[in-house]
């Protein structure tokens, strides 16, 4: 009996907890059903569809022609999209029904044509977390009237409307926001207060407005700040002991004619000032100065106490800045390197010629003082017509792996002989002596009129990619690479107009990429068979075959290889049975041409029947030998029965005489 009754025991167990399971699946609020989506984009509706599914959690009505929006009984409807219709007439209680809505995408519409029957309708849902009121033509007063009740609002987007003016009224009924767009509008004002009830706010973009200037920036609680494409001349922040949550900071496409007076105690990261007037005054002291008096002004003050820009700089926990597209002539080697965390810097597209190093001592105007990038990895100085880099700066640079010089007139040095490893040529000459640079790993001379590459150019730095295209007529030594030719991983010498006999190039064990395009090569080096190829491009050079043992050398890794605008013969074209049976991809054959005795053809042409094409050129061949031979046979008995006439006639003439 007691195994009876442990049995049952455990089958009354088992069914009470089957019912405890099946009461808490069906309890309210609890059901796992996936949720329903509908979409009617693109259906060239006039109205919403009637017929809708009650359950529905998710409704696309976007693109449409939908210019009157009444009663949707959707109570269950999670997110709606009526972006892209002509909608100028929401009916009060369009939305009564939607207790649950909490997206809402009614941009690309025309709400201010309706705008009290609109505004009485998004009245209803206090419940939205997201909305886009974007290209409704709305002003101040009718985007005021569209935000009412929207307590528990979390992102709002109104781009490409008609705003002029930011004020507190404005937001008045929605503080709950988080992100806020307000870009492309005419906003040439910003009322004090503003954005301070709007204590959640993360994300403000102000991008493509009429700003001119931010006088005393104060949005503590901001993250990203977005105020590109305005008409800023300065942006200056009052000096206070406050923490900013301040991050990004896009002050891009303006007018700052100085760099901005960000906030003492800030987490800033990154910067973008790119496409201002940055650099316009004649030096970088000139600049300090102007922008400090600047400071003073704004905020009255009458003694000049100290150097605020650079205090605060110094503070800054920037990793990025973005200075491309400016007028710097001179580069603000002492702004700079106060910011000891910055990690990249793009300063392509300026106005250089010359990065000299004028940083004096403060004790000795007469010595020059050494200052460093401690954390810079990246530096981009593209397009800045340089001749010159002073051997100092490079010396600076202790921390760099990447650097972009592409678009300059910068030449390489070279080191004279391993007993002077450390003797490069002359510093004061014009060459950079990238030798210094121990942590390079990539850097971009393409475009720069090298005209030649001497031994040794970059012994000492840890290259592993070197772009050297556009070099036209470069002459590089055959121990150019030496001191770099095992670490080297990808190497372009493309567009130099170099010939087979000029390239020399030594073993590289580590080389995986290699562009050669755009020259007046007709082989490949031998030594390339060590590489652990992968990729290599040939394009555009004069080859008339490949050298197929290269490709069995390096067959364990080669995966690509580019092959067009070269004179291929088809019938030696063993080089290209090998690829295929490697499964080498040749992403532009379709593009490649070889030629036969007849015709030219394209590749994938002559791969349809190669021994067709090649067979009709050795008949050819032979067809034309035998034409040969039986024009000889011709002319040699032709020649005999001359001869044997002419002695006939001879001895005709000679017996006639007697």
């Amino acid at each position: 009996y007691s195994r009876a009754d442990a049995m049952v025991r455990n089958m009354f167990s088992n069914l009470l907890l089957l019912w405890s399971i099946t009461q808490g699946l069906c309890r309210p609020g609890r059901t796992h059903h996936a949720p329903k989506k509908q979409s009617w984009s693109n259906q060239n509706l006039s109205s919403a569809p009637l017929d809708l599914d009650v359950k529905l959690r998710r409704l696309d009505l976007s693109n449409n022609f939908i210019t009157q929006l009444h009663v949707l009984a959707l109570p269950y409807l999670e997110q709606l999209d009526l972006s892209s219709n002509q909608l100028d007439l929401i009916s009060e209680g369009a939305f009564g029904n939607l207790a649950r809505l909490e997206h809402l995408n009614l941009s690309r519409n025309r709400l201010s044509v309706s705008l009290g029957n609109s505004s009485k309708a998004l009245g209803f849902l206090g419940g939205l977390r997201s909305l886009d009121l974007s290209v409704n033509g709305l002003s101040n007063g009718a985007a005021e009237l569209l935000l009412r009740n929207k307590s528990c609002l979390d992102q709002l987007k109104m781009t490409g409307n008609v705003l002029i003016k930011l004020s507190p009224s404005l937001f008045r009924e929605s503080k709950s926001i988080r992100s806020l767009n307000v870009e492309d509008n005419l906003i040439s004002e910003i009322a004090p207060q503003t954005f301070e009830p709007l204590s959640r706010l993360e994300s403000l973009n102000l991008a493509r407005n009429n700003l001119a200037f931010i006088c005393d920036f104060t949005l503590y609680q901001v993250k990203y700040l977005n105020l590109s494409r305005n008409s800023l001349e300065f942006f200056v922040t009052h000096e206070d002991a406050a923490l900013y949550n301040l991050e990004v900071l896009d002050l891009s496409h303006n007018k700052l004619l100085y760099f901005p007076i960000l906030p003492k105690i800030n987490q800033l990261k990154y910067l973008h000032l790119q496409n201002n007037l940055l650099g316009a005054q004649d030096s970088e002291a000139v600049m300090v100065n102007e922008v400090n008096s600047l400071y003073q002004d704004n905020v009255n003050e009458k003694m000049h106490r100290k150097n605020y820009l650079h205090a605060n700089w110094r503070l800054m926990p920037l990793v990025y800045i973005d200075l491309s597209f400016n007028q710097f002539s001179s580069f603000p080697l002492e702004t700079l390197s106060l910011l000891y965390s910055l990690e990249t810097l793009n300063f392509s597209n300026n106005c250089l010629r010359n990065i000299n190093w004028d940083v004096r001592n403060h004790s000795d105007q007469r010595q020059v003082r050494q200052i460093i990038f401690p954390a810079l990895k990246h530096l981009d100085l593209q397009s800045n017509g340089l001749t010159h880099v002073s051997p100092p700066f490079l010396k600076a640079l202790t921390k760099i792996e990447t650097l972009n010089l592409q678009d300059n007139s910068v030449q390489p040095c070279g080191i004279l002989s391993r007993s002077l490893s450390r003797k490069h040529i002359d510093f004061r000459s014009s060459c950079a002596a990238f030798g210094q640079l121990k942590t390079l790993k990539h850097l971009n001379l393409g475009e720069n009129y090298v005209k030649m590459l001497p031994p040794n150019s970059f012994q000492g730095t840890s290259l592993i990619s070197l772009n050297l295209a556009k070099n036209l007529h470069m002459v590089m030594h055959e121990r150019a690479l030496e001191g770099v030719e095992r670490t080297l991983q990808s190497l372009i010498i493309s567009g130099i107009h170099m010939n087979s006999s000029c390239l020399s190039l030594s073993c590289m064990p580590a080389l995986t990429e290699l562009n050669v395009s755009n020259n007046k090569l007709n082989r490949t080096p031998n030594s390339l068979g060590c590489s652990p190829l992968r990729v290599i491009d040939v394009r555009n050079n004069t080859f008339m075959t490949l050298n197929y043992s290269l490709f069995q050398a390096v067959s364990t890794n080669l995966t690509t290889m580019f092959i067009s605008g070269n004179n291929f013969n088809c019938c030696d074209s063993r080089w290209l049975t090998i690829l295929n049976e490697m499964g080498v991809r040749l992403p532009d054959i379709s593009r490649a041409e070889c030629f036969t005795r007849v015709r030219n053809l394209t590749m994938p042409e002559y791969l349809k029947n190669p021994s067709f094409y090649c067979s009709v050129q050795r008949e050819g061949q032979g067809a034309h030998f035998g034409q040969m031979v039986i024009t000889m046979l011709f002319v040699t008995v032709l020649s005999s029965l001359l001869i044997v006439f002419s002695r006939k006639l001879c001895g005709t003439q000679r017996s006639s005489m007697v």
